[in-house]
């Protein structure tokens, strides 16, 4: 159970919109050195805080974390000791992943990786009845909404929409900056004249101008700003959906792995593993125990020539 300070520090890490992953054991078979419910925070570089077992569960928990941040789906990670190059029956689907760990002292784990997110990020420009209106309902949908001026917005390439209301007031310069940027869904509230002349106008390539949607939503005969909002809201949803995750977006992981020349363990190739820079390159192992052996082993190596 996560409690304490690893509680104050999740709140934290949700409020700066930084993605982690929240493991925690569900299950310990003695030996082992956890109870049911001792938890940790994953980082995407790797970084570990708090206690989920000993080095090697520790090397295991790394590597899946950065997986699931990577998916944003949660798996039960279950340790067992044994051969890695064997292969379970109890892994029967993806929610499930068997790690046999070679270097487990003979206990059992059952780890849950729940990846913590952060919710997309709407950027509003505008006080406007519609932009207080799509406000309003974006939130209730769950997505993290930004409400602000033309002249103090700033898009970003990781923003997953970006929706000027301002009626005329500083709104170029802020669709230049989300075109270029990237962002998946960018609109302009506007009439068809308006929106025409507006998008002529652009500082962009005719290939970033056509992404502009003007008039803003779905023609569901809207008429009312909450109205608009709602059509705002399914165009943006169609859009998300249809277009994959951006490279930029800050929940974009990529786990590369390595293989522990010891032990045989696949582990994650970041700084927070246990790794040693050799003659051929970086080496990575899942504890030190490994790598000390290495270590020893490349010192014969170079002794005896």
């Amino acid at each position: 159970m996560i409690r304490g300070e690893l509680t104050r520090r999740a709140e934290q890490l949700s409020g700066d919109r930084v993605p982690f992953v929240l493991a925690t054991v569900v299950r310990a078979r003695q030996p082992t050195s956890v109870r049911a419910g001792d938890s940790a925070i994953v980082l995407g570089d790797g970084t570990i805080e708090g206690f989920v077992g000993g080095t090697c569960a520790t090397s295991s928990v790394r590597l899946h974390s950065l997986r699931v941040l990577e998916t944003g789906e949660p798996v039960l990670l279950r340790l067992v000791p044994g051969d890695p190059s064997v292969q379970d029956p109890d892994a029967v689907d993806a929610t499930v992943v068997v790690e046999h760990n070679p270097c487990l002292s003979g206990g059992a784990l059952e780890i849950f990786l729940e990846p913590q997110l952060p919710a997309a990020r709407l950027v509003v420009v505008g006080d406007t009845p519609i932009a207080r209106a799509f406000t309003e309902i974006s939130q209730a949908a769950g997505y993290d909404v930004l409400l602000v001026a033309a002249d103090k917005a700033e898009p970003r390439s990781s923003d997953a929409a970006v929706i000027v209301a301002s009626h005329g007031s500083g709104e170029e310069r802020v669709l230049v900056t989300a075109l270029s940027a990237g962002v998946p869904y960018v609109a302009l509230v506007a009439s068809r004249v308006r929106g025409a002349a507006v998008t002529a106008a652009l500082d962009v390539p005719d290939e970033l101008r056509q992404q502009l949607h003007t008039p803003a939503g779905l023609d569901i005969g809207a008429r009312t700003p909450a109205e608009i909002a709602i059509a705002i809201l399914a165009q943006l949803v169609a859009e998300h959906h249809a277009l994959p995750v951006p490279a930029s977006a800050p929940v974009a992981v990529r786990a590369a792995s390595a293989t522990d020349p010891i032990c045989g363990m696949e582990v994650a190739v970041t700084d927070a593993t246990q790794h040693l820079d050799a003659p051929g390159g970086r080496v990575y192992f899942c504890c030190t125990g490994c790598r000390d052996k290495y270590s020893k082993r490349l010192a014969g190596d170079v002794g005896g020539r």
